[in-house]
């Protein structure tokens, strides 16, 4: 596969937000909002573990997926608090958030559990996708290469190429979530080549399989500036924060993934 035939992606992250009354009330104007473009990119949400139901029931029949915002890697057992991915998909669920910068600051999450939950959720045909970034002081040390680098290397540690290929990649820059801040456009695009770079490195018997992973851009996307990132061609998508909670910015950043991902089909 090409560049030119990579999947769009556009991905809205609710985090802890709105309970089962609201949520149903969101996906109800995402669905009417999105009408039909299956045939033009991947549109997935992230509500909160309480509506993950709603979303099977709100989005059945619609081209509108959704995931979990993580998951446990255990299958079950005595793991107080956690979700499995068997419960995931026996839910519905297609997607699955691993690694999120929140999950990393916040709960423990490191470079060690993150491949433990990539390879639990491709096992049990969930869709990783796979947040990797720095951090401001990491940013401002130049560190912000090998940083992701060693990020991507050890979510993708043992996969197959077969599994490698069904995998998402997310880049976050830490600095530019939920501040506002974003990281320019040509930044974002360099930083998500390295990434694409470094894919080949695991696929060395089929470099070729890197050019069909789709990596989104996580970092404070929003209505204002879709279009400019978006026009970025390693830039296929964005993992949404904010801007998934209020129909009418989601929208527009969906209406600016549908130029891009119309583009991408006339050129391949």
């Amino acid at each position: 596969m090409s560049k030119a035939n990579r999947k769009t992606i556009i991905a809205g992250n609710w985090k802890m937000n709105k309970l089962r009354g609201e949520a149903r009330e969101l996906l109800d104007a995402v669905v009417k909002a999105v009408g039909d473009q299956k045939n033009l990119l991947e549109i997935v949400v992230f509500p909160p573990y309480t509506s993950l139901d709603v979303a099977a029931t709100s989005l059945k029949d619609s081209p509108v997926k959704f995931g979990a915002q993580n998951m446990d890697n255990h299958d079950s057992g005595a793991y107080t608090g956690e979700v499995s991915a068997k419960m995931l998909t026996d839910i519905g669920a297609t997607y699955v958030i691993i690694g999120h910068s929140e999950r990393r600051m916040y709960f423990a999450e490191t470079n060690q559990t993150v491949p433990l939950k990539v390879k639990a959720a491709l096992d049990n045909g969930l869709v990783p996708v796979v947040c990797v970034g720095e951090l401001l002081d990491e940013r401002e040390n130049n560190l912000t290469d090998p940083v992701v680098k060693r990020q991507v290397g050890a979510a993708l540690t043992g996969l197959t190429p077969e599994e490698l290929s069904k995998v998402v990649i997310a880049y976050e820059p830490v600095w530019a979530i939920g501040t506002g801040k974003v990281c320019e456009s040509p930044e974002a695009a360099r930083v998500i080549g390295l990434i694409r770079v470094t894919l080949k490195q695991f696929l060395d018997k089929q470099p070729e399989l890197s050019d069909s992973i789709p990596i989104l851009y996580g970092g404070s996307m929003n209505a204002k500036n879709a279009d400019e990132l978006l026009a970025q061609e390693e830039i296929d998508g964005g993992l949404i924060g904010g801007a998934s909670l209020k129909v009418e910015d989601f929208h527009a950043i969906i209406q600016s993934a549908s130029k891009r991902a119309r583009l991408s089909a006339a050129r391949s």
